[in-house]
């Protein structure tokens, strides 16, 4: 529609139709603001018009907001205003909904008389996951829809439902038949007619009740999950306030409450995430290069990692190829990925039809390397060891068909030195993959010094094709992610030697915004996995270098964390979640001792400031490095896949709030006490010097 309105009113008999063509996801542009407000006078003035049908063309009713206008100064007119003008309209307006129906698409149909939806429809007000509330109507015209529960329930969450929950609810009056939103909206439009109704306006209808026992309770729960987080009860707040307000004054308190929530930090972390994501999918200095087909892939492991690896390939609909070293450890594996699709057709991702159709169809687990000479691309999973890799690779190099594309998931081991393995350099790239696979969004993207530039793109195609946020890195130990995660548990293992216990650092750095705490990580992940790091680095460690000999003992004496029941904390039918351990402390002042340590206390807020002084300076130096292009590179993967709190941005953005010559300071004065560690990152230190910010340096350049 180039050059012309993206709403459109066309009448049919006495039935109007007002049409968004606003590609690719009819955001609520200024412009379709506009053409919305003229198409609602256009229907008063229209004496043959007696109803309206409200639909979008292509592959959703209104997504949202158009997030090109996001931080720009607002364009008349706005959108309450827009929706009041439906809801006062006359004439009866039927909103057609179907894809998704988001935020303000979703307050526009509140605004509609009546709403239809086809199968398939998500609705939500998802809001406060860009820290805010709904701003055109939502939290007063929501709980007059559905009652209040259900509307506290959805607006404070930004959770989506589907059609059937909607209609259950009475967010919507008709489930209809079909795939074409339009003729849906005319038959409801015709039946409407039939009946004589007319409109029916929300912003007219009674308040629902409020219970205070009920609202404490949701007050107690919107706490507990909120975390910290500053819209979710400034939501619920906004939503019972305004309904002990005459309508129009509920709706201008809602207005004062977005604004006030448009000036956080909060907000401007958020949308400082969300436009990092899309930043990061990206391929930098790829314009042009032509990804390689890829639809048959072949994975070498069938553990836990190479199991969801397989699975989330299926669902993206590729055809997988599972190699195991024996025909039971095959068979094992296909039991696995099939459980792991049953949980997908259970939480409703999946249909049981296609599970079974992937698994019959798209799916085989064999014993040898022979099945995979006509992969198009493969994806090592074995055990992280440098020796193991290459020999597989060794092994792919002889058997894969030229070009195609050979993939290691090591999670720190040189991509280099194991595409060296191989008389092909230019077809081998790392894909760190984050446990659980089939699950985690997270996809680090590893180039190696030879990787070819379209094996890059192929990675990032990939990555967009099983609905993963891919992210580019350079070839170092552990990548971005896990080099910051190795720096910032050193500054937690340092102040456990000197002091403090693996519980009170859980629980700052859970009261700072992360789901756990690094022990209670490092005992979901298994100690297992850090003991083994460490032994492979200890023939080159520094000798200043200060290890946690209570980690060590832990993996020693047999105690990995959960899946032994026991590790920094116990896990059994009593506590499954895990408590703390009482021998703990016993152990540490021993080690102490042996050590001539004199423990000293630490305050919540110290321990958030060197743990988060530790992660943003290594952060620093490799960005420094050029392992990273970006730091908003650094704050995608570390919220997507190490738990930082998204309302705060990621740590670099973090940092550029907090202000780098705070943090520059913390890290000198930590430097008293070990030199050795606390080294501040010369890119840091020039920024902290010069009032600059991380994100002034990002560079653009490719990561390699």
């Amino acid at each position: 529609m180039a050059g012309q309105t993206p709403v459109t009113y066309h009448r049919e008999g006495g039935i109007a139709f007002i049409e968004i063509d606003n590609p690719p996801v009819n955001a609520l542009s200024a412009a379709v603001r506009q053409g919305l407000a003229e198409a609602v006078a256009r229907l008063a003035d229209d004496p043959e018009a007696r109803i309206a049908v409200l639909f979008c063309a292509g592959r959703t009713f209104i997504a949202g907001a158009d997030i090109s206008e996001f931080g720009k100064p607002p364009v008349p007119p706005a959108l309450p205003d827009v929706i009041a003008a439906i809801e006062a309209s006359e004439k009866p307006v039927v909103a057609a909904l179907h894809g998704t129906v988001l935020g303000g698409g979703l307050e526009v149909a509140l605004g509609a008389h009546h709403r239809v939806a086809l199968p398939g429809t998500r609705m939500g007000l998802p809001e406060v996951t860009l820290g805010l509330l709904p701003g055109a109507g939502g939290t007063q015209r929501l709980p007059r829809a559905v009652g209040m529960e259900a509307a506290i329930d959805l607006i404070t969450s930004g959770r989506q439902i589907g059609a059937d929950e909607a209609l259950r609810l009475g967010l919507i009056d008709a489930l209809a038949e079909g795939t074409d939103p339009r003729a849906a909206g005319e038959a409801e439009a015709r039946r409407l007619l039939d009946q004589g109704a007319g409109p029916r306006r929300l912003g007219e209808a009674d308040a629902p009740a409020v219970d205070a026992a009920v609202v404490g309770e949701w007050r107690r729960k919107v706490a507990k999950s909120a975390r910290g987080q500053v819209a979710p009860p400034r939501a619920l707040d906004t939503i019972i306030e305004g309904l002990a307000l005459p309508f129009a004054q509920g709706m201008a308190h809602e207005r004062r409450a977005f604004m006030d929530l448009m000036q956080t930090p909060e907000r401007g972390a958020l949308i400082h995430a969300f436009f990092a994501e899309r930043r990061a999918a990206q391929a930098d200095g790829l314009a042009g290069v032509k990804p390689r087909d890829v639809n048959r892939v072949g994975i070498i492991g069938g553990g836990t990692m190479g199991q969801g690896i397989a699975a989330a390939a299926l669902t993206a609909g590729l055809d997988v190829t599972l190699v195991e070293r024996d025909d039971a450890a095959a068979e094992k594996a296909a039991a696995g990925i099939g459980r792991m699709l049953e949980g997908a057709v259970k939480r409703g991702k999946l249909a049981a039809d296609a599970r079974e159709r992937m698994l019959s169809q798209a799916f085989r687990a064999v014993a040898t390397y022979d099945a995979l000479a006509e992969a198009d691309l493969v994806i090592e999973a074995v055990f992280e060891n440098i020796d193991v890799k290459r020999e597989v690779f060794r092994a792919l190099d002889g058997i894969c068909r030229p070009g195609a594309v050979l993939a290691t998931n090591t999670s720190y081991l040189d991509v280099n030195l194991i595409a060296d393995a191989t008389a092909r350099p230019q077809d081998v790239i790392g894909l760190h993959f984050f446990s659980p696979a089939n699950v985690m969004r997270l996809l680090e993207i590893v180039v190696a010094d030879r990787t070819a530039p379209d094996v890059v793109a192929t990675a990032f195609a990939l990555a967009k094709r099983m609905g993963k946020i891919g992210v580019r890195s350079g070839v170092c130990d552990g990548f971005v992610g896990n080099r910051m995660l190795s720096a910032y548990r050193t500054a937690a293992d340092h102040m456990v030697l000197d002091g403090a216990s693996p519980y009170q650092v859980d629980q700052a750095i859970v009261g700072f915004g992360f789901p756990m705490g690094p022990y209670q990580v490092g005992d979901l992940a298994g100690l297992d996995i850090g003991y083994a790091t460490r032994q492979r680095k200890a023939p080159t460690r520094d000798p200043r270098e200060r290890v946690p000999v209570f980690a060590d003992r832990l993996a020693e004496a047999g105690r990995l964390g959960r899946k032994t029941g026991r590790g920094y904390y116990i896990y059994d039918e009593d506590s499954p979640q895990g408590r703390p351990d009482p021998e703990m402390a016993e152990m540490l002042d021993g080690i102490r001792r042996d050590l001539g340590i004199t423990p000293r206390g630490f305050t919540p807020e110290e321990i958030q400031s060197r743990y988060m002084a530790a992660m943003v300076n290594e952060g620093a130096k490799i960005l420094d490095e050029g392992i990273a292009a970006r730091a908003s590179d650094i704050d995608v993967v570390l919220l997507h896949g190490y738990g930082f709190p998204r309302w705060k941005g990621g740590p670099m953005h973090w940092a550029d709030a907090q202000g780098l010559d705070r943090i520059a300071a913390d890290i000198a004065r930590f430097a008293q006490e070990d030199p050795y560690f606390w080294q501040v990152s010369p890119l840091l230190a020039r920024l902290a010097d010069q009032g600059g910010k991380l994100a002034d340096a990002n560079t653009g350049k490719d990561a390699t």
